[in-house]
């Protein structure tokens, strides 16, 4: 603080002289950020759906970003940062999910003011969030078919298809602190839908039998946290979907509630669920 602030004792005024764009601008490119939304009905109610699919669509590309981070820990037997990364995740799945608030009370006729203007466009067709997906190990090469018309989307997704997913390494993983892991799951098909194995359970079940604080108890805990997060996602999804349109089909061809609530009856990282039966 300069000696006349200190003297009128009033705080020095922030710079704000620049020659271009503020740094906050170039860093954060909030101007750009701000003037993405271009709404297609005449009803007040669609900004706050825009611009909350938006926000959502953020929070899936950082998850992703921490899945990958931990996925590449767990390749280099780096648990800690690993950890590190699925917590950060926990936080941003919670923010994630609160972004159901300014939509989950919906009716449908506030729905349905708007509703025509997507068209076709769901929820569904999100390449982030099929990115999320896949890292959890819910793999389907079906799902890049809405995205041929993106040449660089469907790259993305064809090379996250073909590569392990988070739970993948986490499983290598428990071969290599010998655990008896069967090669049928160690070199299965990852470009395809990851399957309960009831080794990977017999494997948690000694983790969980062990101590508490041991590294791989940890991480099980850590996933699990994800696990329960991305749940509540789904039934968050469910009841507001249910709220706002009944078991009318969705948008985009889906089977709208239907669909939702057989996606809500899923556990992801699924020995971690059963194996707490035999500890």
């Amino acid at each position: 603080m300069s000696q006349e602030a200190l003297e009128t004792n009033e705080p020095e005024t922030p710079h704000l002289d620049f020659a271009g764009t503020t740094p906050y601008e170039d860093y954060v490119k909030a101007d750009v950020l701000t003037h993405l939304q271009h709404t297609l009905s005449d009803d007040p109610g669609e900004m706050v759906f825009l611009v909350t699919t938006q926000v959502m669509e953020l929070w899936f590309t950082v998850i992703v970003h921490e899945w990958e981070t931990a996925a590449t820990a767990l390749r280099g037997d780096d648990i800690p940062t690993a950890i590190a990364a699925l917590k950060r995740s926990t936080r941003e799945l919670e923010a994630l999910n609160a972004s159901w608030k300014p939509l989950g009370q919906l009716t449908p006729a506030q729905f349905n003011s708007y509703r025509s203007a997507l068209g076709e466009g769901s929820g569904f067709q999100s390449a982030m969030y099929r990115r999320m997906e896949f890292l959890l190990g819910e793999k389907s090469a079906s799902m890049l078919v809405p995205h041929r018309g993106a040449p660089r989307v469907h790259a993305e997704l064809e090379k996250a298809l073909h590569e392990p997913s988070l739970y993948d390494e986490v499983v290598r993983l428990l071969a290599r602190r010998g655990h008896a892991v069967p090669d049928t799951v160690l070199r299965r098909d990852v470009s395809r839908r990851y399957e309960a194995d009831d080794a990977v359970e017999a494997a948690w079940t000694a983790v969980y039998s062990g101590a508490e604080d041991a590294d791989l108890a940890r991480l099980g805990e850590a996933l699990t946290d994800v696990a329960e997060l991305v749940w509540r996602w789904r039934n968050d999804h469910l009841v507001a979907t249910r709220r706002a349109m009944g078991a009318k089909p969705g948008t985009g061809g889906s089977a709208g509630v239907a669909w939702l609530e057989k996606r809500a009856r899923k556990n992801v990282f699924p020995e971690l669920w059963t194996a707490r039966s035999h500890v």
